[in-house]
């Protein structure tokens, strides 16, 4: 006996979950749904079966094929990665049904109080469950080594609408007796509730489980795709402007790495709490309103989350030790996607700010360098503090450097290749490596394969982008240092990305008199693009130009995307800023805007602060 994953209860010699039927009854007045969860096995089994959960009130356990109530036990101990494991006592068991309820401090689910809304009028609840949260929504082995199918119901007032990430079957009133244990019949009946109703046909980890609920309206902008949002027009109007050009992208990815196999390809806005740029979640991508930016460069992300339906969605890593198998792939698929849509120098803009990220992320890790490598030893590590550029932009490299050895057309083939043998799988770093080297002969011979994968830091064949646009950016940054700024015709022609890669390639402190002088010419404390002003305010706050607090403040009770929370309180909190004043601050604007993030960002904010403080 022994665990197939670290962040998961779920035993090698217990037969996977093949299919999850789910029934959920929402109560907006105690941000708790009233679940019941049907399981259906690979195959009979009798013993003990662990499922993980994690703040979860479990009231029954039956055999639905007997009808008789099963053992079972929630360990009374909490796991802080991983929470409670639940043990139930099954004799030639196929199914087991439970009946349970979530509660409101589920580490999934953001539930939201009409004015933390747009449309100010009514509440609204959706799921973030990478890495391992699906635990905190339903029992079940929440690990990216088991892919599941699903169907679930949705019982919700009826002024609100669902969405999942999975195909719509129809919406329509409640039933008696469809609630399988989930709650009273009276509740899952009464006057004013409706049912939407959603089955999943492919199957996938639980971590690609999503639902959204709340006033949601859509635009179509596509023949695969429409846009979700709340009801606010000014929220969908953009959002379908900026994501116009996204069948262009499949199509793209199609010509790449083969046929699209999710039949549609949606996107929902989410509210501004949501705390990543994008979820890959299959059918329908959640998106932060952050990414609407007016001038399209917001649809890089999507074609980020695009690519993870091959790199991620059909092929997934089977545990997060090998996360880089997703987010490695993703981001060069997405650089190419990017590359043949928006062009080269827009590709290598792309190139260039990851590869500065991952330079940053060796300082970050300079304590703890196994957090560095490709394929990591997460065993005791929560995946949530682990999460990095790492996977993202080493793993870019690594695909790039074989792009390189063996040219872009091998390469290209290769690619083909590996998603149609492992579609629909999950995988580790061996079984990549083993089928590398099994399809481009010698290739161990020309790259150290483990050095990439299994070495700490940069290895000294990964390469920086070249390109004349990105040269001249980060030759204009070095400029600064010796106070010199670009002029207004230097400038002329940059977007959000050219100034976010000038911005990241300047010191991290400077004089404040030039924090200003830069400000004062070109207002980037008031950009629209998050994504340049956050880079300009830890430059402001590595300076100590305490003139833009305010603004810092603005921005971290605005957004909660964790990749604009993590640089500002950390800017706050060590380096040149982490004064006392400026650590009183950041524990203050936390406290006044911690119920307004996601509880996985809550979490990674209380970390950062916990370590400086």
């Amino acid at each position: 006996m022994a665990p197939i994953d670290p962040h998961s209860f779920t035993d090698s010699t217990h037969p996977l979950t093949t299919h999850i039927s789910l029934s959920f009854y929402f109560d907006f007045s105690t941000s708790t749904i009233s679940s019941s969860a049907l399981l259906t096995l690979t195959s009979p089994y009798t013993g003990d079966l662990v499922l993980d959960t994690r703040s979860l009130t479990i009231i029954s356990v039956l055999d639905p094929l007997t009808n008789t109530h099963l053992p079972f036990s929630l360990s009374p101990h909490v796991d802080p990665i991983k929470g409670k494991p639940l043990t139930v006592s099954v004799t030639n068991c196929s199914k087991i049904l439970i009946g349970y309820v979530t509660s409101c401090s589920s580490s999934a689910l953001q539930w939201l109080t009409p004015p933390q809304t747009f449309n100010k009028k009514f509440p609204f609840v959706y799921t973030q469950c990478q890495s391992i949260h699906a635990r905190s929504i339903f029992p079940c082995q929440d690990t990216p080594a088991s892919r599941v199918r699903y169907n679930a119901k949705l019982n919700i007032p009826g002024q609100l609408s669902g969405v999942m990430s999975a195909k719509h079957v129809e919406r329509r009133g409640p039933v008696k007796g469809e609630e399988m244990l989930a709650c009273d019949e009276a509740l899952w009946c009464a006057e004013g509730r409706v049912v939407e109703e959603f089955v999943m046909e492919q199957p996938i980890p639980p971590y690609l489980f999503a639902f959204a609920v709340g006033e949601i309206g859509c635009r179509e902008v596509g023949p695969r795709t429409k846009v979700y949002a709340e009801a606010v027009g000014s929220v969908l109007d953009g959002a379908a402007k900026e994501f116009a050009g996204t069948e262009d992208m499949i199509r793209v990815g199609e010509r790449l790495f083969g046929e699209y196999d999710w039949e549609r390809f949606d996107l929902l806005v989410l509210p501004p709490s949501f705390p990543y740029g994008g979820m890959e979640n299959p059918r329908m991508v959640f998106l932060t309103p952050t990414v609407i930016k007016g001038d399209a460069s917001g649809a890089q992300v999507v074609a980020h989350e695009l690519a993870h339906s091959w790199t991620g969605n059909l092929i997934t890593n089977k545990t997060n030790d090998h996360f880089w198998l997703n987010e490695g792939f993703t981001t060069y698929a997405e650089r190419r996607i990017v590359e043949a849509v928006q062009g080269e120098d827009i590709a290598a803009l792309n190139i260039g700010i990851g590869w500065k990220g991952l330079v940053d992320e060796m300082e970050r890790f300079k304590d703890n360098m196994e957090l560095t490598k490709l394929w990591t030893n997460q065993e005791g590590v929560d995946p949530d503090d682990a999460y990095s550029q790492v996977p993202y932009e080493k793993g870019f490299q690594f695909l790039w450097r074989i792009e390189r050895q063996i040219g872009r057309a091998a390469f290209d083939e290769f690619l083909k290749k590996y998603i149609a043998a492992f579609k629909f799988q999950s995988i580790d770093t061996p079984t990549f490596l083993d089928f590398l080297k099994a399809n481009v002969p010698g290739i161990e011979n020309d790259i150290d394969l483990k050095t990439w994968t299994e070495g700490t830091g940069i290895p000294p064949d990964a390469m920086e982008p070249v390109s004349n646009i990105y040269t001249k950016i980060v030759s204009l940054a070095h400029e600064f240092k010796q106070g010199r700024m670009p002029n207004e015709e230097e400038v002329a022609n940059w977007h959000g990305q050219e100034w976010e890669l000038y911005l990241e390639n300047l010191p991290k402190s400077v004089e404040a008199s030039q924090v200003t002088a830069l400000d004062c010419r070109y207002r980037l404390s008031e950009s629209k693009d998050y994504e340049v002003k956050v880079a300009f305010l830890q430059l402001a706050i590595g300076s100590r130009c305490s003139e833009y607090y305010n603004v810092v403040e603005k921005t971290l009770k605005e957004v909660g995307r964790m990749k604009y929370l993590r640089p500002l309180y950390t800017a706050l909190v060590q380096g040149n800023a982490g004064k006392e004043e400026e650590k009183i601050f950041a524990q203050r604007v936390f406290a006044e805007a911690r119920e307004t993030y996601h509880p996985i960002a809550q979490g990674v904010v209380e970390s950062i602060l916990s370590k400086h403080l």
